[in-house]
C-alpha cells in the first residue's frame, strides 16, 4: 500500500512540473559534472526525453489508483462482515450521497450522449466502449460503428431478428439481458433487497389506488400484511419478485416478460443513485429512493408490476406505450412523491403487451423490478448473480 502511494505522489509530482522546471532539474541534479558518467542509473536517466503532460492526466491516474485502493478496502470489509446489516450505510451517510448533484450530472451525460461524433472517429470510440464492457457486436442488427452518430444511438443498438428466441414453454420470461441480483417470494409486504436486508413493498410500490379509486384500503398507514394481501387478487395466491441489473456492455431495451395489460403508471421522480450491486448491499431501500416508473397491470395470475429503475447517468427511462413519461426533468421539482397515469380511461382493456414484445429502453444500464401475483407452485429457474438474456426463462407454476 504505502509503495503504490509513493509511486503515485511520485507520479503526481512529474506531471506537475513544466518543461522548464524538468530542465532545470536535469541540469541541476543530473549533470555529468556533478555524477559519474560510470553511474548507469544517472546515464539511464540523462538518456530520458521529459515531455510535459497536462496535469489532469496526473490527477486521473492517481484518482484511478485511489480508487482501485478503496474498492479493494470495501471488498474486504464487505467479506468479513458477520451479519448484513454490519456493512449497511449509516443515515449521515446517504444524506452526503443523495445530497451530490447527480441529477445534473445525468443530465449532463445525456448531453454528451447526443453529440454528433465525426464518423472518423466513431469507430476508435465505440471500439473502445466494447473493450471496457465487452459488447457483443455480432449480436448486433448494424455492425457498421461508423453508422452510429452519437454514444446514445449506440447505447440503444438493436439486436439481429430472433437474436434472443422467447421461451414459451415457462410462465415468466427475462425482460432484458443482464445479471440476476436476487429474487423469491415477498414476505408479509418486505421484499428481500439482498440477503438478510428487506424493504417495503408499500414504499416501492406507493398506495394500491391503481387496484380500485374509492377502495379504503389505499390509505398509506395500513400494515405491512394488510398491504400484502390488498395488492393481490386471491388469497389462494403468493407475491413474487426478482430484480435483473443491467449493465453498460448490456444491451439496453427491455421487454414484456409474460402475456399482460398494463392499466396503469406511476412515476416516482426520486434520486439517481448509482445501482450497482455494491451500492444495493450498502443502501438500504436504494430502489424505494431512486426514480423510478412502475407499471401495473394483470396476467393471467392476477396482478403484475414491471418497474423500470433510473440510476446515475441513466435518467433516461423511454416507455413505447407511454409518452407521456418524462424522467429526470427539473419541472418535476415540485411537492408531489409521484404523477400517476391511468391508462384504462381511454381503453377499459389498457394496453396489451404479448410476451417478448417490445417496450422500452435505457439510456445506459440500470435495474428492473418485477413484482408479480403466481399460485404457490411457481418456482424460479435461476440463480443469485446469474447473467441471463431476455426471453430466456424466470419461473414457472405448471412445469416441471
Amino acid at each position: 500500500m504505502m509503495v503504490r502511494f509513493r509511486f503515485s505522489s511520485l507520479v503526481l509530482a512529474y506531471y506537475m512540473n513544466s518543461v522548464k522546471s524538468t530542465q532545470l532539474f536535469n541540469r541541476r541534479m543530473f549533470s555529468r559534472k556533478a555524477y559519474s558518467s560510470a553511474n548507469p542509473f544517472v546515464n539511464y536517466v540523462q538518456s530520458l526525453k521529459w515531455v510535459p503532460i497536462p496535469v489532469g492526466v496526473g490527477f486521473a491516474y492517481v484518482g484511478y489508483q485511489q480508487y482501485g485502493h478503496i474498492k479493494e478496502r470495501e471488498q474486504r470489509f464487505m467479506q468479513s462482515a458477520e451479519h448484513p446489516e454490519d456493512i449497511l450505510a449509516k443515515d449521515w451517510q446517504v444524506k452526503i450521497y443523495t445530497a451530490l448533484p447527480l441529477k445534473v450530472m445525468s443530465r449532463l451525460w445525456g448531453y454528451v450522449n447526443n453529440f454528433e461524433l465525426p464518423v472518423w472517429l466513431r469507430s476508435p470510440v465505440y471500439k473502445l466502449y466494447v473493450k471496457m464492457f465487452d459488447c457483443n457486436l455480432e449480436e448486433v442488427a448494424i455492425s457498421d460503428l461508423s453508422h452510429y452518430k452519437n454514444l446514445g444511438e449506440f447505447f440503444k443498438r438493436r439486436l439481429k431478428p430472433d437474436c434472443r428466441p422467447i421461451d414459451k414453454e415457462h410462465s415468466v420470461t427475462c425482460p432484458a439481458d443482464g445479471k440476476v441480483l436476487h429474487f423469491g417470494q415477498v414476505d408479509q409486504g418486505l421484499v428481500e433487497q439482498v440477503k438478510g436486508i428487506t424493504y417495503s413493498l408499500q414504499a416501492f410500490l406507493g398506495p394500491n389506488s391503481w387496484k380500485d379509486q374509492n377502495n379504503n384500503m389505499t390509505r398509506s398507514d395500513q400494515s405491512l400484511k394488510a398491504y400484502h394481501e390488498s395488492v393481490k387478487s386471491r388469497p389462494d395466491t403468493e407475491l413474487y419478485h426478482c430484480v435483473i441489473y443491467l449493465a453498460p456492455g448490456d444491451y439496453h431495451g427491455f421487454h414484456s416478460p409474460v402475456e399482460w395489460r398494463i392499466l396503469y403508471r406511476r412515476h416516482f421522480p426520486g434520486e439517481l443513485l448509482s445501482v450497482q450491486p455494491g451500492l444495493a448491499r450498502w443502501i438500504k431501500g436504494l430502489f424505494n429512493l431512486n426514480e423510478r416508473a412502475i407499471y401495473f397491470g394483470q396476467w393471467e395470475q392476477g396482478f403484475f408490476a414491471f418497474a423500470a429503475v433510473g440510476a446515475t447517468n441513466v435518467g433516461s427511462i423511454k416507455v413505447y406505450c407511454d409518452n407521456a413519461l418524462k424522467t429526470n426533468i427539473r419541472a418535476q421539482k415540485s411537492g408531489r412523491s409521484y404523477y400517476d397515469e391511468d391508462f384504462s380511461k381511454s381503453n377499459s382493456v389498457g394496453v396489451p403487451l404479448t410476451k417478448g414484445e417490445s417496450l422500452g429502453e435505457f439510456n445506459l444500464g440500470s435495474t428492473i423490478v418485477l413484482i408479480f401475483e403466481a399460485p404457490k407452485s411457481f418456482h424460479f429457474k435461476i440463480k443469485a448473480g446469474q447473467k441471463v438474456k431476455f426471453g430466456e426463462a424466470i419461473g414457472c407454476y405448471k412445469c416441471d
